[in-house]
Order: C-alpha cells, then sequence, then structure tokens
C-alpha cells in the first residue's frame, strides 16, 4: 500500500482541526471539532482535555470519509497544540484535572513570589522568558497549593499536542518547541535546568524527556484506531507549538523572516539563528532545527471578531439567511466604508488580559472615542486596527531587541479578511504575504510528519512543494502616515489608563 498523504492535527483554542494533504500540500479533505472554554472564576480559562481527544477523533473519521481513502494510505500524523497547557495525568494516563490554558491568570500570585524569592533576572537567564501567570510553571506550582489531591496522583505534566500524541501511541512526549512554557528549561541548550527546577519546585520526574518536534514518538495503537479511524501503526511525531507550526506552514524557517499571526490570538513569530530574547517578548525554539522564534503573542487577534460577531450581529447573522453573504463578510463590508483611524475611536484589544509586551493579566479592552457619530462600521474597524496597533507594538519591541522583521506571512482567518489584513500592512508599514492562510498551522504539523517519516528530504524540500504566496499587500504610505497618530493615541490610552487595571481589591 502506498503512503501518499499526511495528516496535520491542530488543537486550537475554539475548537481542533484535521486536514489532509498529499506531497503538494494541497487539502484534500479537512474538518472542526468544536470545544468549550470554560470561565469557573474570573481570571480562569480551562479546557478538558478529553474533550480535545473526542473531537480530534470525530474530525479524523469525517476527514478520511470525505477524501474516500484507506487509512493506510497515511504517511504520518503530525500534531500542533496551544501553549502552556498543564495537562496532569497519573500513571494510568488519566487526565486528573482541567488545564489552565494560555489565557488562564489565576497563578498571578504564585509569579509575584517566584520573581522575589529567585529573581526575575536569575529566572529570565536561564529561561529567556519572564514568569508570567499564562505559561505552565505557575500553573503546576497552582495544583500543589489549591489541588493537593491532583498534585499528589501526578505522574507526567503534559502539553497540548503532546497529550493527543499519547492519546494515539501511548508515549509520553515533550517537544522542543513547547519547553519555553516551563521556566526550567534552558532556552540556550534546549534542556531542563535541575537547579532551576528545584529553585521553583517543580519535580524532574513530572517532564517528560525532550525530543525534536519531527521525531517519531510512536505509531497509532489498536485502542486509538478504533477510537480515531487511523490505521493502526501509522506514524506519529511529536509536533509542536500551533504557532511556530504556522510559521512553518506559512512558508519561515530562514532567519529574518516573519509569521504574522491571524487565529483566536495574534502577535507575530521572526525566525532567528541566534539566542535574542527580550522580557517583554516569547522566545521559544522554532519546531525546525537549529531555530528560534521571538514571538509576541496577544490575547486580541481573530478572537475579537468572533466576539463582535457573536454579540452584535443578529442583524448580519439574519441577513445570511436571505442573502447567503456570511456576518463576518458583512461586518468586513461595513468596516471597509470608515476612513482610515476610524474618525478618532481607537480599541484597546486586551480581552483576555494581555499578553506581550505589557504582560498585564487585568488590562481591559477600551473603545475609546465613542460619539453620536459613530457607527457600527466604525466599532468593527476599530477592533481590526486595534489588533494590528498591538501588532505594530509587538513588533517595535522586537525591532529593539535587535530582531527586525521585514516582510509578514500572514495566517490564520484573520487573514481571510482583504481589509484587515491590508489594515495590519498600513498600520506596521510591513509587506504582507498570504500562503494559504486557513491552513498553514495544519500544514505545518503535516511537514513534521513528513520529514519524520522521510515522506520528504528535509525542510527546504517540503516548503518548496507545499508553500505558494496566493496575495500581496503593500503598505499605503497616507494611510501609515495617519496611523502612526492613532498608534501615539494607542500607546497613551494604555499608560492613561494602566493604573486602573489592576486587580480588584
Amino acid at each position: 500500500m502506498n503512503r501518499l498523504y499526511l495528516i496535520g492535527i491542530d488543537i486550537g483554542t475554539s475548537a481542533c482541526k484535521v486536514a489532509l494533504f498529499d506531497r503538494g500540500g494541497h487539502v484534500l479533505a479537512a474538518a472542526n471539532g468544536e470545544y468549550p472554554v470554560y470561565y469557573p472564576e474570573e481570571g480562569w480559562a480551562e479546557q478538558n482535555p478529553e474533550e480535545w481527544w473526542s473531537a480530534v477523533c470525530e474530525a479524523v473519521r469525517q476527514v478520511i470519509r470525505k477524501a474516500d481513502i484507506r487509512p493506510e494510505e497515511i504517511a504520518g500524523v503530525g500534531i500542533d497544540g496551544q501553549s502552556w497547557s498543564a495537562i496532569a495525568i497519573d500513571k494510568g494516563g488519566k487526565v486528573l484535572a482541567n488545564t489552565p490554558i494560555w489565557m488562564d491568570t489565576r497563578a498571578q500570585s504564585i509569579c509575584d513570589r517566584l520573581n522575589e524569592e529567585i529573581g526575575e533576572e536569575e529566572i529570565f537567564r536561564i529561561a529567556g522568558n519572564s514568569l508570567q501567570p499564562s505559561y505552565t510553571t505557575a500553573k503546576i506550582l497552582w495544583y500543589k497549593e489549591n489541588l493537593p489531591e491532583v498534585y499528589s496522583k501526578i505522574d507526567k505534566i503534559l502539553q497540548s499536542n503532546s497529550f493527543i500524541a499519547f492519546k494515539l501511541t501511548g508515549q509520553v512526549s515533550q517537544d522542543l518547541s513547547q519547553g519555553y512554557g516551563l521556566h526550567c528549561f534552558d532556552m540556550r541548550k534546549g534542556k531542563w535546568d535541575e537547579a532551576m527546577c528545584k529553585k521553583l519546585g517543580i519535580p524532574m520526574n513530572f517532564l517528560p524527556e525532550i525530543v525534536s518536534c519531527d521525531h517519531v514518538v510512536g505509531t497509532v495503537t489498536k485502542k486509538a484506531a478504533e477510537e480515531c479511524g487511523l490505521a493502526v501503526g501509522t506514524p506519529v511525531v511529536a509536533g509542536g507549538l500551533d504557532a511556530a507550526c504556522g510559521t512553518l506552514g506559512a512558508g519561515v524557517i530562514h532567519p529574518g523572516e516573519t509569521q504574522e499571526q491571524g487565529g483566536q490570538a495574534g502577535g507575530m513569530s521572526i525566525c532567528l539563528d541566534e539566542y535574542k530574547a527580550d522580557s517583554c517578548l516569547i522566545l521559544g525554539f522554532h519546531v525546525v532545527p537549529d531555530k528560534w522564534l521571538l514571538q509576541g503573542g496577544t490575547t486580541g487577534g481573530g478572537g475579537v471578531m468572533r466576539w463582535f460577531e457573536r454579540e452584535f450581529a443578529d442583524y448580519e447573522r439574519l441577513m445570511k439567511e436571505q442573502t447567503g453573504v456570511s456576518s463576518l463578510n458583512q461586518l468586513n463590508e461595513i468596516a471597509e466604508k470608515v476612513k482610515p483611524g476610524c474618525d478618532g475611536l481607537v480599541f484597546l484589544p486586551y480581552m483576555a488580559g494581555e499578553r506581550s509586551p505589557i504582560w498585564n493579566p487585568y488590562a481591559k479592552g477600551v473603545f475609546y472615542g465613542l460619539d453620536f457619530s459613530k457607527t457600527k462600521g466604525h466599532m468593527v474597524r476599530a477592533c481590526m486596527e486595534g489588533v494590528a496597533l498591538s501588532l505594530r507594538h509587538n513588533l517595535e519591541v522586537a525591532e529593539a531587541a535587535g530582531a527586525r522583521a521585514n516582510v509578514l506571512c500572514a495566517m490564520g482567518g484573520s487573514a481571510n479578511s482583504f481589509l484587515w489584513t491590508q489594515i495590519k500592512a498600513d498600520i506596521t508599514g510591513k509587506k504582507i504575504v498570504v500562503p494559504a492562510s486557513d491552513t498553514a498551522t495544519t500544514l505545518g504539523a503535516a511537514i513534521l510528519a513528513g520529514v519524520g517519516t522521510g515522506f520528504y528530504q528535509d525542510y527546504e524540500e517540503a516548503v518548496e512543494e507545499t508553500v505558494t504566496v496566493t496575495r500581496t499587500h503593500e503598505p499605503n504610505p497616507a494611510n501609515k502616515a495617519i496611523y502612526d497618530q492613532v498608534y501615539d493615541t494607542y500607546l497613551e490610552l494604555y499608560r492613561s489608563l494602566s493604573g486602573m487595571m489592576t486587580k480588584h481589591k
């Protein structure tokens, strides 16, 4: 039986995506599986990993059925996932509790204490990242202090992609690109630092062995095959961080190349061939060997528009039934009629606190400049501009750290909006190219499987065969001049309001 295809699995925040690719990177079939985010208390955001697995199983079955192929024709499976999970499993592989996800900030006080006891500079020296509640580190310690009955049973802590790999193969793993979620991970060496583990209070035995992202961790077991429809014995690679896989799937494999992320979260990833860390940004290993990614990760990406559509687009959803035009496309149309700068309406997109570069879990979304002249179109465009302004903020901090981005490779659902992509080009002053935006992340995961199984000779060959630019956006100098003034207002707004964006007394 010829092995002709690759599967990429993406564990996103709102849904998993599964796609089947041929050698040329063409999608033969794709399916999504939704699952909820739970918000039991303010600052908490968690998910049930077993719900990820159920969604993956259903989506994989749908993909195989839609493509009308035999499971035995699949050469390998790659998995990417959201960052900074803390999935606690016992010796039998049972999930002990819901995992706090990247938006969760419940462990702020633990971070404050550790930064004081160990020293922010010492932690940053090893990890290359500041200690923040969004990361995995403090979540593990939160279990210890608040769920001792869970903590006492922990055998291993897994990340989102390694959990799905575990469900598929029965093998525990930790890929290199997700190591940055733990501050006992030496960002220069790509290894666990035993001394920092002791200082932080994280047992070494909780941490799986680190492997390369294209390493075949195992093959699909009989039990997993029965649940998801894959063939027994199908190779599964470790996979990696969703942003890093999306970066690969956008064709970013050389130093200086940059991915612009437009999924639920926003941000960017600049490819580096040397260690360059900044405490306001996020540094991790790329899924491509011997490369790092200096990242800006924001809470306000495509999720801002999903929120706005959910809460304020009843009319557009009603019109969709009559016209067939999606509510999001209708919102794009009304936003396009508004001038750049939104006639003074500025939006701070801090909808779940904010990560880089301000790192304030208590930051809030703000519309500034509302008056009776403003329309729904103004608010939609302001949302788009606010996300783009946060992107520019991260890019400028990265440039100050010595990592300059020249061209941005856009990916994620937001890249489907011509207007939003052009706004990002105008605000940042950067040329933006758009590969196959909806499939970049799953394609990156599939490429890892392809390289790991020998389906592709190397990453150069894989990218050359699979990544195609579909359109290009050049920045408009006149709009850039307008947005330079808006950007100053954006920065001043947060500076002025930050004193109010603190923990409620």
